[in-house]
């Protein structure tokens, strides 16, 4: 149970400070870290700035519920001994009379270490002073890449590993120091340490509980993780595209992508426009049976394209009928990257989920639809494998499935120990005691929801490899629980899905199962579009999945042999095991 906060003379003096009070430079210096807090840095006192904020409306946020709330951003610098850099952090403090002992570390998105406001705000609404670093890339609105190398051929490692695992630790272990300076907590109140991330911030959060103990709670959404095969993944459907020598246009695809939801979304037992049991789509549906489907999208006239495939190009009117060719495209990025001798690379995107990586580009001056390189998949060839100074890969002329092999094999063994972040022997902190809720869009367009599924089992067969799989399974759900959210897309509820439950409401399990030790049966789901806004849904624990009786509101999470079989993956390309 919580230990609570105020206890005797303490109680009377805390609470008498306002956030206002709180809120001085004067006050908020007196408070860092002692020198010593983390051997080998050293706060920079005079850096620190305090701005207040007493009225930031939380909305439309897929993390955290509405909210109003008032905080107290605190930034400071410090330096590493020995090194001549900078890392900035920033912490923001909620008022005294709001604060539940609870710190929350933070994590960014892409190649940003951090998200802005967005997730430390979240922190605040509950009770929790929330933080964020800038890494020492420059500022808190610098991308990692932008300092990656220090010329070509020359990479900043320290960049590299301050991004990998290093600076969210540092700001970490400062920031709970912090924190029980600033609400001047008693050594013996339990402060409570947190971390909340999805996608890039997803890895981030792993990267904390593969390596260290300081976290009592952490919730991972759509982790990068495997960095190396996933970065590589986004170029997979363009060399499908430039394989098969055929570049359909956004809106054929978007076709085959609305039969699939609709064929799938009942083999749940519900229709209700979601597909909550892609396994089962996977299994029974067939993508040439959309051949011959007609469909229309109107033109665009500049401002750019809701497929993404133009910068503020006019896009025609997209008509016809779905191709045999559309389908084999669409069939082959499904099952995922196999090499010339047909061993599986990497998994690919559920059915129903949307072919973002496949958008093409349209080309006005030929008239024709073409190839659109993903701009996150180059850059991780040019500049993390070939070590260029550019985000941009000109072509993929001789770039086979077999080069895709190779460059995720590149990346793996290069940032093995700094980015990969797959390590699945999670001893030390099962040791702590702490709790890990993770959880992934199953309709996810940019990071597979089988990459979750396969770091899972990774984690039961190597941590337990004694027992069986139930029993194995049951000793990981005391402090790991999985969740596939039906439906969903990459960080956020899915236009294509729109009656889908979205966990908004994750961080107050994780927080009842940390410090009430109830742990979550099912996740609580709220839809945040479309017409059934605000209605609540549960989710089912890995590796149950949903079915739908009598009762269309709650689901029936059944184990399903089969559906299981259908997400483990034997990636048999390559020599050492994938985790």
């Amino acid at each position: 149970m919580r230990t609570q906060l105020f206890v005797g003379s303490l109680a009377s003096t805390v609470t008498s400070l306002s956030l206002k009070d709180l809120c001085t430079t004067s006050y908020a210096a007196s408070k860092l870290p002692a020198a010593g807090t983390y051997l080998g840095i050293t706060i920079d006192p005079a850096s620190v700035i305090t701005t207040l904020t007493s009225n930031y409306t939380l909305s439309n946020q897929v993390f955290y519920p509405d909210a109003n709330v008032a905080y107290c951003n605190i930034t400071f610098s410090y330096t590493h001994d020995g090194r001549n850099d900078l890392v900035n952090v920033a912490y923001f403090a909620p008022d005294p009379s709001a604060f539940n002992n609870r710190f929350l570390a933070t994590g960014g998105g892409g190649l940003a270490i951090n998200s802005g406001a967005t997730s430390v705000t979240g922190g605040v609404s509950i009770g929790a002073v929330g933080g964020l670093t800038d890494g020492g890339f420059g500022s808190f609105t610098t991308q990692e890449d932008v300092h990656f190398l220090l010329a070509n051929g020359t990479v900043n490692w320290e960049n590299a590993y301050m991004f990998g695992y290093q600076a969210i630790h540092e700001m970490t272990v400062l920031g709970k120091q912090f924190t029980k300076n600033l609400m001047a907590m008693q050594n013996t109140t339990k402060l409570y340490a947190y971390y909340q991330g999805c996608s890039e911030g997803g890895r981030e959060g792993w990267s904390q509980i593969q390596r260290f103990e300081e976290l009592d709670g952490a919730s991972v959404s759509a982790p990068a993780f495997r960095y190396a095969h996933q970065q590589i993944q986004h170029l997979y459907s363009n060399v499908v595209e430039k394989t098969l020598d055929y570049f359909p246009p956004p809106c054929e695809l978007d076709a085959i992508a609305n039969a699939t939801i609709k064929f799938c979304d009942p083999l749940d037992g519900k229709t209700d426009g979601v597909v909550a049991r892609s396994d089962l789509c996977k299994l029974h549906f067939n993508v040439t049976s959309t051949i011959g489907l007609p469909y229309y999208c109107p033109a665009k006239v500049g401002g750019g394209n809701p497929f993404g495939s133009g910068s503020g190009q006019p896009i025609p009117a997209q008509n016809g009928t779905v191709s045999a060719k559309a389908t084999v495209v669409a069939q082959t990025i499904i099952d995922g990257l196999h090499d010339s001798q047909g061993r599986q690379a990497y998994f690919s995107y559920q059915p129903a989920a949307t072919f973002a990586d496949a958008q093409t580009k349209y080309n006005n001056a030929t008239g024709e639809w073409e190839l659109s390189i993903s701009g996150l998949g180059g850059e991780f060839v040019t500049r993390y494998i070939w070590l260029q100074n550019t985000s941009t890969l000109a072509s993929l002329d001789g770039v086979t499935y077999n080069t895709l092999k190779e460059w995720m094999y590149d990346l793996w063994q290069t940032y093995e120990d700094s980015l990969q972040t797959t390590s699945p022997d999670l001893s030390r902190f099962e040791a702590s005691g702490g709790k890990i809720l993770h959880i992934h869009g199953e309709s996810d367009n940019s990071i597979p929801a089988a990459s979750s599924v396969h770091y899972w089992e990774s984690v039961r067969s190597i941590m337990y490899p004694e027992l069986s799989y139930n029993k194995s399974t049951a000793k990981l759900q005391d402090f790991y629980r999985f969740f596939l959210v039906p439906g969903a897309a990459h960080c956020s509820p899915n236009s294509y899905q729109q009656n889908g439950g979205w966990p908004q409401t994750v961080m107050t399990q994780l927080i009842d199962w940390v410090e009430n030790e109830k742990a979550p049966g099912t996740l609580n789901a709220t839809v945040l579009l479309g017409a059934n806004k605000g209605q609540n849904q549960q989710i089912c624990l890995w590796p149950l999945r949903p079915v739908y009786g009598n009762d269309s509101t709650v689901p029936e999470c059944v184990y399903d042999q089969e559906s299981i079989n259908s997400w483990h993956y034997d990636l048999n390309a390559f020599k050492m095991p994938v985790y």
